[in-house]
Order: structure tokens, then sequence, then C-alpha cells
């Protein structure tokens, strides 16, 4: 019997109860829900548990007082967390866009175009839109209620995709990983990663349980949700492609359904690029708009390159320097490529190989804030398959102990770090 079977066959039958019968007399969950109950548990407590250390560590410093809202400021400390990018979310989520074309600004900074929301996706904003009227929460709880409960699903998704490789307990362990990930500060923050992961995490099981509707119809979503969904839907379009290619699996899993996920898995972020090309009069206004509005382009890793450099000889002589960020932000890269090997070596399915090295080429590849690195790569959950797996040989005390440390220490290198010593 698999350890997924197992788990299973033990949490459905009681030491002194009838296999298959239910118990009564106090609440339970159901059955198909009860799985997931102790990677949400251990995702939640952990995730609580670094938030707060986060709140102790801005009260005990004071800077955000000094700040201004917009950037990194507030008057209470849960304010820093819909400040930089979740100010941009919160416009469009209230305003709506205004795609007007390119405003050039004047020459000689590092900016030569205005900024303008349309470089954020709107799904995310949407959401925070329909929560907001729904609720009456007003925007702002709105987006961190939005952000909460998705990453309580992408936790959920993680653990569903790591149970199905490595046993339900890897995937548990998988998904208290990912709360104490180097940039999970923003999975409770006004930003879309926790949307994005919940979309990413569950469309790849799709693919891998061979649910092509379900896999493209995420797809198409996450397109709506961040530019970077290009790995994802580039996974997805892979795997359908490899399954049309093959006779056996063709013949067991049919044209359709791979071929719609191949089709529909890009519409929705090539319409929304599209549509803000024609809105701005610039079909490449979106990229545009990244490069000089933002200073985030692909250079092949040039600028990766460039600050590796500076920061091996304690040098900051390059764009976007922040020394603590940067600093853990080398060490991530370092491991990357032991990371890699690990996941490589379990042999995982091909949609989760493809959107891994799709997404990690993409990080590093870009010219954007490299001590945001941890952010980036925080979408790129299988790299957590080894690590679990390995975790997973523990016993739960020493667990407990493993994931207290890193709950207590991730509140600062996984939130105030980023939103106190960096910009997220």
């Amino acid at each position: 019997m698999s350890t997924a079977s197992r788990d299973t066959a033990e949490d459905s039958a009681r030491p002194g109860e009838p296999a298959g019968r239910p118990r009564t007399g106090r609440l339970s969950l159901p059955p198909a829900a009860r799985p997931y109950a102790p990677p949400l548990l251990l995702y939640g407590v952990t995730k609580l548990v670094g938030l707060t250390i986060f709140a102790c560590l801005l009260e005990y410093a004071g800077e955000y007082r000094k700040k201004e809202p917009r950037f990194g400021g507030g008057a209470h400390w849960w304010d820093v967390l819909q400040t930089w990018d979740g100010w941009w979310y919160l416009q469009v989520a209230e305003k709506g866009y205004d795609p007007r074309p390119l405003q050039p600004l004047a020459p000689g900074g590092l900016f030569t175009v205005q900024q303008n929301s349309v470089a954020f996706f709107p799904l995310y904003p949407g959401l925070i839109r329909g929560v907001s009227e729904v609720t009456g929460l007003g925007v702002y709880g709105s987006a961190i209620l939005v952000s909460v409960l998705a990453s309580f699903v992408a936790a959920a998704g993680i653990y569903a995709v790591v149970s199905a490789l490595a046993g339900t307990r890897a995937g548990t362990i998988a998904a208290g990983l990912w709360a104490v990930a180097p940039g999970a500060g923003v999975e409770w923050a006004v930003y879309s990663e926790s949307l994005f992961v919940a979309i990413a995490a569950w469309a790849c099981w799709c693919v891998m349980t061979k649910r092509w509707l379900a896999a493209g119809l995420l797809a198409f979503f996450a397109g709506l949700n961040r530019p970077t969904s290009a790995a994802l839907i580039g996974a997805v379009g892979l795997a359908a492609l490899v399954t049309l290619l093959r006779p056996d699996s063709r013949r067991d899993q049919g044209v359709l359904g791979p071929l719609y996920a191949m089709v529909a898995a890009p519409l929705g972020l090539l319409t929304y690029i599209a549509w803000v090309g024609l809105s701005m009069g610039d079909l490449t206004a979106y990229f545009t708009l990244q490069r000089e509005g933002w200073a985030h382009y692909f250079d092949g890793g040039a600028y990766t390159l460039d600050v590796l450099r500076n920061v091996a000889v304690g040098h900051n002589d390059y764009l976007f320097a922040f020394s603590v960020p940067d600093l853990l932000g080398v060490q991530l890269v370092i491991a990357l490529p032991f990371l890699i090997a690990l996941m490589l070596r379990r042999k995982p399915p091909l949609v989760l190989v493809a959107y891994t090295l799709a997404s990690v080429v993409t990080v590093l590849g870009t010219q954007q804030m490299f001590g945001n690195t941890a952010r980036y790569l925080l979408p790129v959950f299988p790299l957590l398959l080894a690590p679990a797996a390995a975790l997973s040989r523990l016993k739960w005390p020493t667990l407990t102990v493993f994931f207290t440390t890193a709950a207590v220490a991730s509140g600062w290198y996984a939130h105030y770090v980023i939103f106190e010593l960096g910009i997220p």
C-alpha cells in the first residue's frame, strides 16, 4: 500500500470504529476535506506566528511611521501591507484603469515614461472589487481577505501536488514550508502572489490527474493575474502537446481535452496584453511600460550577474541596491541549482519540471529589483518537493521545533526584510 493510500485508510477508520461508518455526536469535516485539515492548520498557525513577529519588529523599529503611506508607511503596522504594489492594486480595484497613451518623462532619469496602473493585471483587483461590493469591507479589507483565502487554497494545492508524489506527510510539510519560504510575507498582503500560486498549484494538479478542461481554464485565469503566468501557460501547453504526440496517451485521454488546454491556456494573457496595446495606441505598450516605467525587462541574466559580482566583493554599484535583501537573494540564487537537482532526482511530472525551469529562467533573466528575488520565486512551489520529502522522515516533535523556529525567523527574513529593508 502506498503512503497516500495508507494515510487515507488510517484517516477513514479510527480504533474501535467500523470502517466506513460515519461518526456521530461531534462536528466532523466531510471525508473529502479531512486530508486538508493538517496542512492548512500547519500553514495557518505558522503564517500567523510569522506575521506576529513582523508586527512586533515594525512596532519596535517604528520606521514605518516616518514613511509616506504609499511607500511603506502608515498610521498602523498593518498599513504597511497595502503599500508599494498594494497601492496600485487598490487603485485599480477602486477606480479601474486609465489606459492613456504612454506619457514621456523628462530625459536623464531612470524612468522615461510615466507609470500607469495597466501594468497590474486585472484578476486580483477585480476580485477585490467584487468582494468589497458584496461584504462592504472596503477595498483594503477585501484585498487582505482575498489574499488570505487564496493563500489557503494555494497551500491546499501545494499539499495535493506534493502528497500525490511523496505522500501525505510530505504534502503537509510542503504546505508549512510555503508559509516560511523567503518572500512569504506577501502571502497575507495586498499582493497577487497567493492568488497566482493557488491557480498554478491546482492547474499543475489538474494536468497531473488529466483534468485538461480545468487545467486550461485555470491557466487562462492565471494569464489575467500576472505576466509571469507565461511559465505556467507554457508548462500546461507543453504537457498537453506531449500527450497528443504519444499514441498511447492520446488513445487513453482523447484529443479534445489536451487540445482545449493548449488553446485556452494563453488566451487570458494574450487578451489582456492586446487590450492594453489597443487602449494605449501601441501594441507593444505593456512591454514599453514595464521597461521604461519600471525598468523591468528580460536581459538574459545580465543584471543578475552584475548583482552577483558586486555583492561578492561588497560593492553596491548596481541598480536597485538594497544590502540585506540582496544578500538573502544571492544566497537563494546559490541554492537554486541544488534545489532543482534534488527536484529532478525525484522525477516529477513534465508540467512541474517545465513550470519550475521556465519560472527560474524568467526570474534570473529579468532586470528587476534583485532584493525581491525571494518574492519572484515564491510561486515556484515544486522546489519544495525534495525538502518536504526529506523532512517527512523526521518525527513530529522534531518537526514542531523546526517549524516553530522557522515561523519566528520568517517574521524577519520573509516579512520585515522585504517590506522595511527593501521594496517588495
